[in-house]
């Protein structure tokens, strides 16, 4: 049963055009980006600082539908409320692969 279980997540993970490497390479190198965009003058891994955690981040979307794209289009347009009054500014400068790679980084913590 577990096998199966594997396989067929597997085949869903292909069929969508990502693989378990691919996704953990996607969140190594998210982690880097992370460290040269500027995200942690308002984010830490584990406590508030202007924005959440990002294990609290992890936490409220893990196992959301569609979380990834929306994390994404959130960090690309901005917005506010989700977290609190204070405003994501738009990233509009950061590459949309280089936002999917930080926001798989982000939903691998645990």
């Amino acid at each position: 049963m577990k096998r199966t279980l594997r396989s067929l997540a597997l085949a869903a993970m292909l069929a969508a055009g990502s693989t378990p490497f691919a996704f953990a390479q996607d969140a190594g190198k998210g982690k880097e980006l992370m460290s040269r965009s500027g995200c942690l003058g308002c984010h830490a891994n584990d406590k508030k600082v202007v924005g959440p955690g990002y294990l609290e981040i992890a936490t409220k979307y893990r196992g959301v539908k569609g979380a990834e794209d929306k994390l994404v289009a959130h960090i690309i347009q901005g917005g506010a409320g989700v977290w609190g009054p204070i405003p994501m500014p738009p990233h509009k400068h950061i590459a949309e692969a280089d936002v999917r790679a930080m926001v798989r980084y982000v939903l691998s913590l645990k």
